[in-house]
């Protein structure tokens, strides 16, 4: 048994060509025009609708973002459990020529050698002065050439010390004989 479906007739009414088959035009609601603008101006129209604290917070942390990525902090060091105070900066170093009595003493001597400069007076046998220590712990900068000794055997040896340490060594040289011992 076979059926046959009727064609699908168009109805006048339907057909593309009226005018009926076009829907009734619609009215769109009158609006204001869209302004887009830029954060600026969203952060002033926010401050003029009372929201103020949350712009606050938006600029303050806007401008903390780009102070930080402008000039980045250093790193924080790890805390640590003790605290250790830091020791005190070196006292800048200056050169001091000190002569020493004894010239067989500074043959023994290279440079960055660690020395103590002693010095005894120059008053006879008997006196009740004694020996004092002016400098301890002072780098032998430069020794003299093997052969170059004063007349009365002494010889110059520069010493790398603090400066108030060689103002010291500078007035005890005046007054006594200066000796080292190597440390």
């Amino acid at each position: 048994m076979t059926t046959t479906h009727p064609s699908p007739s168009l109805s006048p009414s339907l057909s593309p060509s009226s005018p009926s088959s076009v829907p009734a035009p619609c009215t769109v609601p009158p609006f204001e025009p869209l302004r887009v603008r830029g954060a600026r101006h969203r952060l002033r129209r926010a401050l003029r609708r009372g929201r103020r604290a949350p712009a606050l917070l938006l600029a303050l942390t806007a401008g903390a973002l780009a102070v930080a990525h402008t000039n980045p902090a250093p790193a924080a060091p790890p805390p640590t459990t003790t605290t250790r105070a830091r020791p005190p900066a070196p006292a800048p170093l200056v050169s001091a020529p000190v002569r020493i009595a004894d010239a067989a003493t500074v043959r023994l001597l290279r440079p960055g050698d660690r020395v103590d400069v002693i010095a005894a007076p120059n008053s006879p046998l008997g006196a009740e002065d004694e020996a004092r220590v002016v400098a301890t712990g002072a780098r032998v900068a430069e020794v003299p050439p093997p052969g170059e000794t004063r007349s009365d055997g002494g010889a110059l040896v520069v010493l790398s010390v603090p400066r108030p340490t060689a103002a010291a060594l500078a007035g005890a040289g005046v007054t006594s004989q200066l000796a080292v011992t190597v440390c």
